[in-house]
């Protein structure tokens, strides 16, 4: 079991910064690849990027390239997500997801956070 936490949400106004935590604890998390998804009202959740376990390789959703940032510290079991230029369009809830592979399928991870709200105001 992996139990993930997110932090780091709140309202921005557009062309701003928010960088979101997610802690990990239970098993090794440097054996995990993090991913980090989001979901908006009435939309399905889809991926915002991904990092292998090193940290070594990142992956983005095209609409994020750019503007986003995602790495990891295996020594503090915490994966991040550095959020610049923030769009009206990037607000929604904000997950953090463990896994054994890359992938931007939901369904591939299987431990997920409670999620962090994150509002871009224009």
């Amino acid at each position: 079991q992996v139990q993930l936490v997110e932090s780091g949400g709140g309202l921005v106004q557009a062309g701003g910064s928010l960088r979101l935590s997610c802690a990990a604890s239970g098993r090794t998390f440097s054996n995990y690849v993090m991913g980090w998804f989001r979901q908006a009202p009435g939309k399905e959740r889809e991926f915002v990027a991904a990092i292998r376990r090193s940290g070594d390789s990142t992956y983005y959703a095209d609409s994020v390239k750019g503007r986003f940032t995602i790495s990891r510290d295996n020594a503090k079991n915490t994966v991040y997500l550095q959020m610049n230029s923030l769009k009206p369009e990037d607000t929604a809830v904000y997950y953090c997801a463990a896994g054994w592979d890359i992938a931007s399928t939901a369904a591939r991870y299987g431990y997920w956070g409670q999620g962090t709200q994150v509002t871009v105001s224009s």
